[in-house]
């Protein structure tokens, strides 16, 4: 039931009982965005969540209409016609609505109309919780985890054979003359560019444990930086957001620099020449218990650290497919880069995912802590 209906049927259940709390205060306190709404679509209704989902205050919202905030083609609209000519609850479940004040985002949506004379709609929109967003995530990595037995065959049945054919060019090389040599010399980069894009498949091979301990994320990020500001990313703007307090992370060192090197370098291609910029924070958020379907117990990763930068942002076709292998964004990308990023961060038990609109592209992360500042913690409350 959706949380309009169980109000409806919570405050209609419990009358006079309740006078004391109004409807305005419990639908302040729902997590939903909730509208209220007449058939022209002026707005005559919004809870605090509906504030924070448009970025406006309910005063402001209630002197303009719908569609001053969500275009008249979408799929919203759709539904209020509907509700029009049906008269009963409707739902719709993964709907992207986009608009200039809020961007774009992921909705369940549910309309109901006011049994009265007004014909006024009650509408809720509820974005896609992030427990949701991990299991599309997980299921972009069936992807990655199924290059793992052809990652293991490439390393052997393909790179054996390709060192046999440049040694042979490199020994026909002597015998032939100029004109032909260049020919050689254009097998041997072949197979030197086909055996590199194999090494960086064998990361998906899974093969060989790797050491995990308590890992200082800042100090991560500042090696990330330093290796950035003196390379790749020479005239960008650095900004930090750091929770000093902090406590360690539960992985491999080298692996997390892969990750955030490979983050970093993505979104410094990505910024204007120009005033670019790359936000990088990192925050403690306590309670973040996540479950998800194949995973018995819940995952508990209250560290985050996003990556934030004011590049053009990431074409829509590619949100649903992004952290697959061969997918890229660049005309000379191998589109492996991101799909071993979120191999790693799931190696680490963690997640990944980001949302992108024009000048505002952000990724999130987010990983366990090391068990033993878990202990500590629970000792001192």
């Amino acid at each position: 039931m959706s949380s309009t209906a169980q109000l409806r049927k919570t405050v209609s259940r419990n009358g006079s009982e309740s006078s004391s709390l109004s409807a305005s205060i419990i639908l302040n306190a729902l997590s939903d965005a909730v509208l209220v709404i007449v058939p022209d679509g002026a707005i005559h209704y919004a809870n605090l969540a509906a504030e924070q989902f448009f970025s406006a205050s309910a005063d402001y919202l209630c002197r303009h209409s719908l569609e001053d905030f969500i275009p008249s083609d979408s799929p919203l609209f759709t539904l209020i016609r509907q509700l029009g000519v049906e008269d009963s609850s409707l739902s719709e479940n993964g709907v992207t609505l986009s608009g200039s004040r809020f961007g774009e985002r992921l909705v369940n949506i549910h309309l109901a109309p006011i049994i009265d004379d007004t014909n006024r709609i009650v509408i809720t929109l509820s974005e896609k919780s992030l427990a949701e967003k991990i299991t599309r995530q997980l299921t972009h990595r069936k992807a990655a985890r199924s290059l793992s037995a052809m990652a293991a065959m490439l390393a052997h049945e393909v790179k054996n054979p390709l060192s046999g054919i440049r040694g042979a060019a490199q020994l026909l090389a002597q015998t032939i003359g100029p004109d032909d040599r260049q020919l050689t010399q254009l097998i041997c980069s072949e197979t030197d560019r086909i055996c590199a894009l194999v090494d960086r498949m064998e990361v998906f091979s899974g093969e060989g444990a790797f050491s995990v301990g308590p890992v200082n994320i800042h100090e991560v990020l500042e090696q990330v930086r330093s290796l950035a500001e003196n390379g790749f990313a020479k005239g960008v703007a650095f900004k930090e957001i750091y929770d000093p307090s902090l406590p360690p992370i539960h992985g491999n060192r080298d692996q997390l620099i892969q990750v955030f090197l490979n983050l970093i370098k993505n979104a410094a291609e990505a910024v204007p020449e120009k005033d670019g910029e790359i936000v990088v924070t990192t925050t403690y958020q306590h309670g973040v218990r996540l479950a998800v379907p194949g995973i018995i117990e819940r995952m508990d990763l209250p560290l985050m650290i996003s990556i934030l930068d004011n590049g053009e942002g990431i074409p829509e076709d590619l949100h649903t497919c992004l952290f697959d292998p061969f997918v890229t964004t660049k005309s000379k990308g191998s589109g492996l880069g991101l799909a071993v990023v979120a191999k790693i961060i799931n190696d680490h038990g963690g997640v990944i995912e980001f949302d992108s609109q024009p000048r505002r592209t952000t990724f999130y992360v987010r990983l366990p802590v090391f068990q033993d500042a878990v202990g500590r913690e629970e000792r001192k409350t």
